[in-house]
């Protein structure tokens, strides 16, 4: 009855053992390889599977989620200069041909960092510097292109390729930074210079507006003044009948002079310097002013004469 129990107990365990070495599970994303007697018998997908235990095995796993592989690359452009780019590969396994990516190829990432290297040593040499960072999309795009076309017979597919980082060299770095710089002060002086011409335009045509308005203010100003003196002569001749317009005009002077003086006076922040000087000198000024009139209107009375004279004359020459 002991013995009985224990076969039992044996052969119970050795089904457990084998259901359990049956049954496996692939976690999801992912893929089994399973082999029978080392030969490739399927791929099992993501869940609970099954195997003949002790006959088949599970030789390996792959992932099937997105990768990415960084490749630093050392490069010259077409000005010899050199510079380091970094290009960034997304791949992953294609799910119906986990196969070839799990047989055919070793190690993709190393098949993919030298396709890599060559494209872009490829590339980069024909382009200049400053053309590199505009360029740095085609570039990727040529990279993704020569990988896909290579890649897809090994059983992976080339989800993006770009370039993440371009380093020139330091002292290139900084002759770079100063040419930008020195072309951005030239764009500011020029914009300065140009701020400062027309500003100075529009000052000079704001003086000259002004100017203008000055002048045509002094000139009304006059024309206000004469037609004061005008005024106060008429009233002056009426109210004192038997006075002159020379005593009217001297009395009117002598006004305006006592006037000036008061002004001055009055604003003691002034530095005025007045000299020794007598107020009758107003006639002085007077006199010298009717004068220059009375001159004036005799030499315009003699010219008629003298036209007239020269006219006799050369009538008796003819004569």
């Amino acid at each position: 009855m002991d013995i009985t129990l224990s076969i039992i107990i044996i052969v119970l365990v050795l089904l457990a053992v084998i259901i359990l070495s049956s049954l496996f599970i692939v976690d999801q994303q992912s893929s089994a390889i399973i082999e029978r007697f080392g030969r490739f018998l399927r791929t099992a997908q993501a869940g609970l599977n099954i195997k003949i235990p002790f006959i088949d095995r599970i030789q390996g796993r792959v992932s099937l989620r997105i990768k990415q592989l960084d490749v630093a690359v050392e490069t010259k452009t077409l000005d010899n200069v050199f510079v380091d780019i970094v290009a960034s590969v997304q791949y992953r396994v294609l799910p119906n041909k986990v196969y070839e990516a799990f047989y055919i190829l070793d190690n993709a990432d190393a098949q993919i960092q030298a396709f890599v290297f060559d494209v872009i040593r490829a590339r980069v040499p024909l382009i200049n510097l400053d053309d590199v960072f505009s360029k740095k999309d085609e570039i990727a795009i040529s990279v993704k292109e020569e990988l896909q076309e290579v890649m897809n017979d090994f059983g992976y597919d080339i989800i993006k390729a770009l370039v993440t980082d371009i380093n020139p060299d330091t002292r290139v770095k900084t002759a770079m930074n100063e040419i930008n710089e020195a072309q951005r002060l030239r764009v500011a002086a020029m914009e300065r210079g140009e701020a400062e011409k027309i500003l100075k335009v529009k000052q000079a045509e704001a003086e000259a507006e002004s100017k203008i308005l000055q002048g045509k203010g002094m000139a009304g100003q006059r024309r206000a003044i004469m037609d004061g003196l005008r005024e106060s002569l008429d009233e002056f001749q009426r109210q004192i009948g038997d006075s002159s317009p020379r005593d009217a005009m001297t009395l009117i002077m002598m006004a305006q002079y006592f006037d000036t003086i008061k002004d001055l006076g009055l604003h003691s922040n002034q530095n005025t310097i007045l000299i020794p000087h007598s107020p009758s000198s107003m006639n002085d000024l007077f006199d010298q002013m009717r004068n220059a009139i009375i001159t004036g209107n005799k030499i315009s009375d003699r010219t008629p004469l003298k036209e007239e004279l020269k006219t006799k004359s050369n009538k008796t020459k003819k004569d």
